[in-house]
């Protein structure tokens, strides 16, 4: 029997050390992986298991990710980078590089290994690693996306109070959106005016680049803004006075979504106090009657 388990293991480690070797001949074709759409070097990711992973992708597990031919889930794809602004720092084939390096070669090679050198892991653990490692792109996306769209809702009032002002001070929306840019930090929404002036410039009109805005963003107040924008540009009517209205009618919005949330707080916290709060209270009040009670007042 150990027989039988040690050539099984040198033959796995020879089978690995095959595809390794093979992995670094093989033209897996990276340049046209990375066709980036401004022809530009990818930015450097703000996961550092990203930027870890990046160099293994582009040997081991990009050729295979290039074979993924299904235009649906590469859509989908292609959406979750863009709606998390991450589209200068991954491509659709470098994001299904990562889940097929995390989630397909390392529980494997953790598999091989374990049993190989019997370092005493269960299945399980190799099977929840590629289940995390699998879905560790879409959790980075997902975190990115929320933390931008707190950013962009936060800002985008004050953003509109800005371009209301700069417009009736004689500007006109593009040279009020330049302003900002100028002016405004490195934020998620100066960023996507910065794009959205680029677009202008290299002959895309208003509407086109605010409905791009407004895919990137992919967030109800943008979307509103942008909308309420083009029919004004379309209709004549007042630039200012219309972001005027949009600004009052967003920090409406957040108002009433801060009390949505107050009023999920005040339940949600119910639990912990039956659970923690009550208990201690009650041991407190009546502990002493009981002590009594059960000594007979000695």
């Amino acid at each position: 029997m150990n027989t039988i388990i040690l050539i099984s293991s040198l033959s796995l480690i020879g089978f690995s050390v095959y595809l390794f070797v093979s992995t670094l001949l093989k033209n897996t074709a990276s340049n046209d992986a990375l066709a980036w759409g401004a022809g530009d070097e990818p930015n450097k990711s703000k996961s550092p298991v990203v930027n870890f992973s990046r160099s293994m992708v582009h040997n081991f597990t990009l050729g295979y990710a290039q074979k993924v031919k299904n235009e649906n889930y590469r859509s989908k794809v292609e959406n979750k980078i863009l709606t998390a602004g991450l589209s200068q720092e991954l491509n659709v084939d470098e994001f299904i590089g990562l889940q097929i390096l995390w989630g397909v070669a390392a529980p494997a090679l953790m598999f091989i290994l374990n049993f190989a050198l019997q370092l005493g892991f269960s299945p399980v653990f190799c099977f929840v690693l590629g289940l995390l490692g699998w879905f560790f792109p879409n959790f980075y996306c997902a975190t990115e996306k929320k933390q931008r769209t707190t950013s962009v809702v936060v800002e985008l009032p004050f953003f509109i109070d800005i371009l209301a002002l700069s417009t009736e001070a004689g500007l006109d929306f593009i040279g009020a959106i330049q302003r900002i840019v100028d002016k405004a930090k490195d934020t998620p929404l100066a960023n996507e005016f910065s794009i959205v002036l680029k677009d202008i410039k290299l002959g895309s009109s208003r509407a086109d680049a605010l409905r791009k805005m407004s895919q990137r963003l992919d967030i109800p107040e943008a979307t509103s803004f942008c909308a309420v924008v083009i029919d004004a540009d379309q209709t004549g009517a007042s630039i200012a006075q219309v972001l005027k209205d949009q600004s009052v009618q967003m920090r409406l919005e957040r108002f009433v979504r801060a009390e949505k949330a107050g009023a999920k707080a005040s339940q949600a916290i119910m639990i912990p106090m039956m659970l923690f709060i009550l208990p201690a209270v009650f041991i407190m009040v009546f502990a002493p009657v009981i002590i009594q009670f059960v000594t007979g007042g000695n």
